[in-house]
């Protein structure tokens, strides 16, 4: 019997909304959506790909910037509530690496939707690099459609 392909996972975690994220009318400003992103993805760097931004950058001098982003934002989020973030892996290149991420009220609707392509550099080269082997295959499992 053939080996079915295994369904990708998502990374799911919760986002506070924090007075700092808010401007004066008590919704988050819109680029403190790219600052939870971008937490995101550190957190599930961290916490499922066992690969730390500490790692990452201090000690092998790599980097991993945005280089492209598209952003839907679907309804306001207020101070003190709790988001939904999703994470999920679009498409995995050779250095580069496409997410989908979602961020859901406490009414389980639709707040911001993001695109993010991220690539992997060597910062003194200033040259994206091929993701690691072993970096690589973690980041699979989470990729849409496998």
């Amino acid at each position: 019997m053939p080996d079915l392909p295994q369904k990708a996972r998502n990374y799911q975690t919760q986002v506070p909304v924090r007075f700092s994220d808010c401007d004066p009318a008590g919704i988050v400003f819109y680029p403190r959506y790219l600052e939870m992103f971008n937490g995101l993805v550190e957190d599930w760097f961290r916490a499922e790909l066992h690969s730390s931004f500490t790692e990452i950058v201090t000690n092998n001098g790599w980097g991993i910037p945005t280089v492209h982003i598209e952003v839907d934002f679907v309804a306001p989020s207020r101070f003190d509530e709790m988001l939904s973030a999703t994470l999920t892996v679009r498409r995995v290149g050779t250095s580069s690496m496409g997410l989908d991420i979602d961020l859901r009220g406490p009414d389980n609707r639709d707040r911001v939707r993001g695109k993010v392509v991220l690539v992997l550099i060597d910062r003194a080269a200033h040259q994206a690099i091929p993701w690691p082997n072993d970096l690589r295959a973690r980041i699979l499992k989470f990729q849409a459609g496998i």
